[in-house]
């Protein structure tokens, strides 16, 4: 059971606030309506949240692949006329993946109890995020439960492929960057103090380039690991503030900032908006509960920022586009004005779909024109650091001709 603070209305509209036990949030809402009132928002006690983490220590463990997978196959057994409890049963039997097993077993040991399928998945939170129970419990509500399992399944999938662009645009930079690095590093070790050596017998005056260059390959050989000590807690300390709200904030505005990463961060976040709320709404979820599991789902706390301005101004019975447009900044008039005409039309959850799609194509694209913008760029760095270190070793050698 988890222990939930909640602000409600009654009835006759009166605003009043309280605590309450239910096994998730969905027995929240079910209790409070059993009464009449309505749930305006609700936040969850983190040490309840810690003991269902605990016992779903080992679900991060699973991949995204594995349950992209088990959420199209459970879909399809399902409108093949399978019972739930045995097409679960079948997948905890073909799944490889120990956690998993253990986890399915567990959500059959529950659904055997009488427990409903979204309640029994929302006890593995770190397997089963919000976005996952939340289209599972609108799917039960709805007797739609294998068409909703395959929505969730597209809906991970595109996320998936949209992360594997991204990661894969970055792999070719990263490696020749790691290289360049431990290429210099040996070359500081090896190659600068046999070239001094040579120099300072010969009594050769060194120009300012060179001087860098002997200053660093001392500093490394002499005090290596005193500088990899300070790398590493310099490194700690941005990460560290990263993890503050504040670096957040900072580091988060600061890519979208960045001249080619900017514009790939604003469409990937609009993609991943787009897509997540219009699978929720297409399973029937509660609009203001699609918007705030959308926050959850995007990774830029100022698109959070928004979402959960949209989820308040909702509430009030405000438009979701009226909030977007004061962001422009943020998400293109593109994404804005189609989810206008949702609303107007009373198809919103089919607008941003398309809007989604068209977004996840043009960053399939950006991010192969990034791989071929940076090629050059790499080209033109390695050069320069080539060329400055050619020029640092062989302006010595020229006075040592002139002495010679």
């Amino acid at each position: 059971m988890s222990h939930f603070i909640f602000k409600a209305k009654t009835p006759t509209g009166e605003m009043y606030s309280g605590e309450k036990e239910a096994a998730d949030r969905y027995e929240l809402y079910k209790l409070l309506r059993e009464k009449g009132d309505e749930v305006i928002e609700f936040k969850e006690k983190q040490g309840s949240k810690k003991r269902s983490e605990r016992k779903s220590f080992f679900s991060g463990r699973v991949k995204m692949i594995e349950k992209i997978t088990f959420a199209r196959n459970l879909g399809s057994m399902l409108q093949a006329g399978l019972a739930l409890s045995r097409a679960l049963a079948v997948l905890e039997q073909q799944t490889k993946n120990k956690t998993f097993k253990t986890i399915l077993l567990d959500v059959i040991a529950q659904i055997g109890r009488g427990t409903t399928f979204a309640d029994a998945l929302s006890k593995h939170g770190k397997t089963f995020p919000n976005l996952f129970v939340a289209m599972v419990h609108a799917g039960e509500q709805s007797g739609t439960l294998a068409e909703s399992l395959k929505v969730v399944a597209n809906q991970m999938e595109s996320t998936y492929n949209l992360d594997r662009r991204i990661k894969g645009a970055l792999i070719y930079p990263g490696v020749i960057v790691t290289a360049m690095v431990l290429i210099a590093i040996l070359m500081f070790i090896f190659v600068i103090p046999t070239l001094l050596k040579t120099f300072t017998d010969l009594n050769v005056e060194l120009p300012f380039t060179t001087r860098m260059v002997v200053y660093v390959s001392d500093l490394i050989q002499n005090h290596g690991l005193l500088v990899l000590a300070a790398l590493l807690v310099i490194g700690g300390m941005i990460s560290g503030f990263a993890k503050q709200e504040k670096g957040k904030r900072f580091f988060h505005r600061l890519f979208l900032k960045i001249p080619l990463i900017g514009p790939l961060v604003q469409e990937v976040n609009t993609a991943r908006t787009a897509r997540t709320l219009s699978s929720l709404l297409g399973s029937g979820v509660d609009i203001v509960e699609s918007v705030s599991i959308t926050a959850a789902v995007v990774q830029n706390v100022h698109y959070q920022e928004v979402l959960s301005k949209a989820a308040t101004a909702i509430k009030k019975g405000d438009l979701m586009s009226k909030i977007f447009n004061e962001y422009q900044d943020l998400y293109p008039i593109f994404f804005i004005q189609m989810m206008g005409v949702g609303e107007e039309t009373g198809k919103t959850g089919e607008m941003l779909l398309g809007v989604a799609k068209y977004y996840e194509d043009d960053v399939d694209q950006q991010t192969k024109n990034m791989s071929t913008i940076i090629e050059p760029i790499l080209i033109l760095v390695i050069g320069a650091a080539v060329g400055f270190f050619a020029i640092s070793m062989i302006q010595p050698m020229y006075s040592l001709v002139n002495v010679i």
